[in-house]
């Protein structure tokens, strides 16, 4: 089950001299002079991930959405904020190629969020959002540190992954808020969700376009929106007019994973009809024609779901096979559609979820699967 909020703007101005101890606070070390420590701004940053720039502040949109930035030293600062009307969101980060931890970014402290380095020395910085789109923004207005740069992420292939909670990375990390407390995004963990660990392993660069609970034509426990009805959204709300734009990146794979809430049962108290392949196969044809419009030289790649389990599981294999089948028939001088079935598992993450553990298998099993589709 997935929690949505309201997607607003919202801004938090710094006075002046909130601003100037943050310029001159920059990294732990020896004493620095003015012109050592300096600020870059939001709108000098190069994010990946669905983002969007407001007020001068970069909003983090989408699962593992981001930036990266170079620093000297052995402490940087990043003046970051959330909206009033939600308490706390997520990041998270990898240092020097590591990965770190989660970093939760109140509404209420007004305090940065501050990065400590193990040594002194140039170290490279990799920011992402924990959490999905419907949890809302993160925003970030400035990195300050000793010779602070922007980073820009690698030439490489990209794989847009396109999915519900389990492409999210949602309800996979308790070791902070266990399952059943907190809220419903206090367990998202994007970075270690399939989708980038798979990138990661293949050399490639991720987008995460993903919403809990969705589907193709039906969701976890309403008939909608779908991912069909909200793909085109900035932030994957419907009633929100802004758009996101698609030139904005070009995707060398189109990886999609819906099925696992059309297939739910829900919550048992609303009413709730029996799975229609009919009608599951159509929308998933419409919505695949629509994504070759966006992205004509992408590969198309359809996933089932280790959520899938039983007579369901196969029953979720031929409806993919048929989607294929009929792409393929209506292209066919296109790169075939691809599909993969993955292995039935016991999820062992909260409310019968993938934890992150759960998601290195399933990355495992991906890996020469993607590996064959970028050769």
């Amino acid at each position: 089950m997935t929690r949505s909020f309201t997607y607003r703007s919202f801004s938090k101005k710094l006075g002046v001299v909130s601003i100037f101890f943050f310029i001159m606070a920059g990294c732990a070390g020896p004493r620095k002079t003015a012109a050592e420590v300096n600020q870059l701004p939001a709108t000098s940053l190069q994010p990946f991930g669905r983002t969007s720039l407001d007020n001068q502040k970069l909003s983090l949109v989408s699962s593992a959405s981001g930036f990266g930035f170079r620093f000297d030293g052995t402490e940087c600062r990043i003046i970051v904020s959330v909206p009033a009307y939600l308490d706390h969101n997520y990041l998270q980060y990898e240092m020097d190629g590591v990965y770190q931890k989660r970093l939760r970014v109140s509404s209420k402290s007004g305090e940065p969020v501050v990065l400590k380095a193990p040594g002194s020395g140039r170290h490279m910085v990799w920011i992402y959002k924990a959490t999905e789109a419907h949890t809302g923004p993160v925003m970030i207005e400035s990195v300050s540190g000793h010779n602070v740069t922007g980073l820009k992420q690698p030439q490489a292939p990209l794989i847009e992954f396109i999915g519900n909670s389990i492409t999210c990375g949602a309800a996979a990390d308790p070791s902070e808020v266990p399952c059943g407390t907190g809220v419903y995004h206090d367990q998202h963990n994007a970075y270690m969700a399939y989708g980038p660990r798979v990138a990661r392993a293949v050399g490639a660069n991720f987008l995460l376009s993903s919403v809990s609970g969705i589907g193709i034509y039906r969701n976890w426990n309403s008939d909608g929106p779908t991912m069909p009805q909200v793909y085109e959204k900035l932030d994957f709300q419907e009633g929100n007019p802004q758009r996101w734009n698609f030139a904005t990146y070009t995707p060398a794979i189109v990886s999609i994973a819906l099925g696992t809430n059309d297939f739910s049962r829900g919550d048992g108290k609303k009413e709730r009809l029996p799975f229609d392949s009919a009608r599951f196969v159509n929308a998933y044809v419409s919505f695949v024609q629509r994504v070759k419009t966006i992205y004509p030289a992408a590969t198309i790649a359809l996933l089932s779901s280790p959520m899938v389990n039983g007579d369901a599981r196969i029953l979720l294999q031929n409806c993919l096979a048929a989607v294929k089948g009929r792409i393929d028939a209506l292209y066919p001088s296109a790169k075939p559609v691809a599909v993969f079935f993955f292995q039935p598992m016991r999820a062992r993450g909260c409310s019968g979820h993938p934890n992150v553990e759960d998601h290195g298998i399933m990355a495992a099993e991906l890996i020469p699967f993607f590996k064959n589709l970028l050769q």
